[in-house]
């Protein structure tokens, strides 16, 4: 039996919990922009939903983010609803749809899917499995097994993060 071709390695993954309605997810914009310069697609950004109670439109805000990876453009989505986390808190739904045709995405998809809700399963799922692991705020960040929570400071959490991933990249 002849030896199946090499596979390239997975790159590492950043799980990113993130709520669209919290500022702190905001103050984390500049890190996680500069970790995508950095790594490029050597680093998975991966979006993860933990929508917080005291956030009403948070819940909703993680559908969408949802269908705005569907449409191929989740973290443009994700950093324009993040930068405008005011606007959110006063106009709810109809805000993300408006986010949604400012970036020429389908926004009659956007409205269609707040309401048929087929993306609450992720949503759940994640906040379920977020959960389960210890995030209790956000943002939190996944790496390699180990979680750093940035909804009580960021300080210091580009770097730790940058130290995983390049120790996970040199060892491929």
């Amino acid at each position: 039996m002849s030896d199946p071709s090499p596979v390239r390695p997975a790159v590492p993954v950043l799980d990113v919990w993130c709520e669209l309605q919290c500022p702190d997810c905001r103050g984390a914009l500049d890190d996680l922009r500069a970790l995508r310069a950095r790594y490029g697609d050597r680093l998975e950004l991966r979006l993860r939903h933990f929508p917080l109670e005291k956030h009403k439109h948070s819940f909703a805000a993680a559908q969408a983010a949802e269908e705005a990876l569907e449409q191929g453009r989740g973290w443009e989505f994700v950093e324009a609803v993040l930068g405008r986390v005011e606007e959110l808190d006063r106009a709810g739904e109809p805000f993300l749809v408006e986010v949604a045709r400012e970036l020429g995405l389908d926004a009659e998809e956007f409205d269609t899917a707040l309401i048929d809700g087929r993306h609450i399963l992720i949503v759940d799922a994640d906040q379920a499995e977020g959960k389960a692991i210890g995030v209790s705020g956000t943002p939190t960040y996944v790496i390699d097994g180990e979680r750093l929570d940035g909804g009580k400071s960021q300080e210091g959490l580009r770097e730790r993060i940058e130290q995983i991933a390049d120790r996970l990249l040199a060892g491929q």
